[in-house]
């Protein structure tokens, strides 16, 4: 008889940087095959979600500069930037 694995499903990340520090342990990991087979598939899976999350988190701070720059998002100047502060 198979031996079926019980997987909890992970919590949500608290943030946008908790969720790429795990994202950056699981690829470490799977890297250096430190992990089983089905490990590695867990991992995958968990990674699946950690990048789902952080493109969501991507999108919802894109949506709020645009509504800041009242949607003219304008690129950082290289040449003069911080003239004029001192």
């Amino acid at each position: 008889m198979a031996k079926k694995l019980l997987v909890e499903p992970a919590a949500a990340p608290e943030s946008f940087e908790q969720a790429m520090a795990e994202l950056a342990q699981l690829v470490s990991q799977m890297e250096a095959g430190q992990l089983p087979l089905e490990a590695s598939v867990a991992a995958y899976a968990r990674g699946s979600e950690l990048v789902r999350y952080c493109a969501a988190q991507l999108e919802k701070v894109e949506s709020q500069v645009k509504v800041l720059e009242g949607d003219m998002l304008r690129p950082f100047a290289a040449d003069g930037a911080g003239e004029g502060m001192q």
